[in-house]
């Protein structure tokens, strides 16, 4: 049988780093996509270790290559810091948060583009796959190609595409739909990021075509939504563990008898609506149909860009409503949200998804939103349910969880008593096919179809 063509992935980050003389693959579903991929087929990873140090020369992981990109500590800021998380994070996620143009930070980040793409080039083989990711790297499939015209080049943006009217912001938004308009396959979570695209691409350049086909420079580039997902199986085996078992039995046991638990895990970030969800459940406790007695809201918040005022701020704030909560509504024994500020492993994850009666999965935007999905492949009794925003990627695909509004706090309160309250039928009827439809789209079919989509 022909062994399937190599290919070069292109991340902002590696897929491992060291531990004494070891290497660890890093955690994260692309990280878990691709690293069996690229063992199968062979190629190479391009991608910055983290640190401002010397990169370091190319080594062997796994029967593939690891090509680390060097990025100074002053790179790191402008290219890093600055615009991908202060212009193009924030604006692509609705500016939710005002977006910050400063012209002295674009240079940074068209230099550490290019010095992916040159790396890129240099790994990549005669006629191979380069398949390039996320919103900090979308000049490299122009510069590529410009490089390697042999080569075939796939773009893939993990986060949401806004519509043209939130787009046309960016002082620098041809540039960036010129470089994204160097691959041939430019794939995104949905439909709506694919055709929001398409649209501005068509309106600020030469493009022209369809939603699903693009024409430039003599070109055709193909525009689709390829939704990502997680190791299904791995998620319902680290669950079904005695170990995870016994972790999640103790968790019921501390929180209390009869009372059932509400669980939201997130990065601690701006767009993922950490305090409006807490305004809901206080709402919820308000109302006085539910009591403090019968459920607890456990929200688990990893760090994230801690060093920026507007993280600081929004972690204050979470805290003081945590604080707030506990104080109205709390009783000896019995607190109403626990809140961990902290990471927690995939397999303390897969503990708490059991536990829990109800997933809410609340973000004020998302390109997908995997804890979703995660939640999901853990059921493997049929119970729990799950409480989705309508702005998650996610949401297209598990329309059979409660949908909301994660900006009406009222209807969220609402749903989260719906949730306490669903029958035991009702159910697993809902997450039978919740369960079906995580299973069948796998991250590994996700992988394959992009593949198949760019070699074809």
């Amino acid at each position: 049988m022909r062994r399937p063509r190599p290919i070069v992935i292109v991340a902002n980050r590696l897929p491992v780093h060291r531990v004494g003389d070891k290497l660890v693959e890093n955690p994260g579903g692309l990280v878990t996509a691709l690293v069996p991929t690229l063992k199968a087929r062979g190629g190479a990873w391009v991608g910055w270790s983290g640190n401002s140090r010397a990169a370091g020369r190319a080594f062997s992981f796994e029967g593939f290559r690891i090509q680390p990109v060097h990025i100074s500590e002053a790179e790191v800021e402008g290219f890093y810091n600055q615009l991908s998380n202060r212009t193009l994070w924030p604006l692509y996620h609705d500016a939710i948060r005002t977006p910050e143009f400063d012209h002295s930070w674009w240079r940074p980040y068209v230099v550490v583009n290019h010095r992916y793409a040159k790396a890129a080039a240099a790994v990549a083989p005669r006629n191979g796959l380069v398949w390039v990711h996320d919103y900090h790297l979308q000049l490299v499939p122009s510069m590529l190609r410009m490089m390697r015209p042999d080569v075939a080049i796939g773009f893939f943006l993990h986060v949401p595409f806004p519509p043209e009217e939130l787009f046309a912001w960016l002082p620098w938004r041809e540039q960036i739909l010129e470089g994204l308009l160097g691959a041939d396959v430019v794939g995104f979570q949905t439909q709506a990021s694919a055709r929001n695209f398409s649209r501005a691409a068509r309106e600020f350049t030469r493009a022209e075509g369809t939603d699903s086909e693009l024409e430039f420079d003599r070109r055709k580039i193909r525009v689709g939504s390829y939704p990502i997902s997680i190791d299904f199986d791995w998620f319902a085996n680290a669950a079904a563990t005695p170990e995870a078992l016994r972790e999640a039995s103790l968790l019921r046991r501390r929180i209390g008898a009869g009372r059932k638990i509400l669980l939201s895990v997130d990065r601690l970030d701006y767009t993922k609506g950490i305090d409006l969800r807490l305004l809901a459940f206080e709402a919820m406790l308000k109302s006085k149909r539910t009591k403090v007695t019968d459920c607890v809201f456990i929200q688990i918040a990893s760090p994230s860009r801690e060093p920026v005022h507007e993280y600081g701020q929004m972690r204050v704030r979470i805290e003081q409503l945590v604080g707030r909560i506990n104080g109205e509504f709390s009783e000896p024994g019995r607190v109403a949200v626990h809140y961990f500020r902290r990471g927690f492993t995939r397999e303390q994850l897969a503990s708490y998804y059991r536990a829990a009666d109800v997933m809410v999965v609340t973000p004020l935007r998302d390109g997908m939103n995997l804890v979703a999905k995660e939640f999901v492949a853990t059921r493997s009794d049929y119970t729990g349910v799950l409480v989705l925003s309508e702005f998650a990627g996610a949401a297209r695909e598990l329309r059979q969880a409660l949908i909301v509004n994660p900006r009406n706090i009222e209807g969220m309160a609402q749903a989260f008593e719906a949730a306490l309250a669903m029958p035991k039928r009702e159910a697993r009827r809902r997450m039978s096919i919740l369960r079906t439809i995580v299973r069948r789209h796998d991250v590994f079919e996700w992988a394959d179809t992009f593949l198949e989509a760019l070699a074809g």
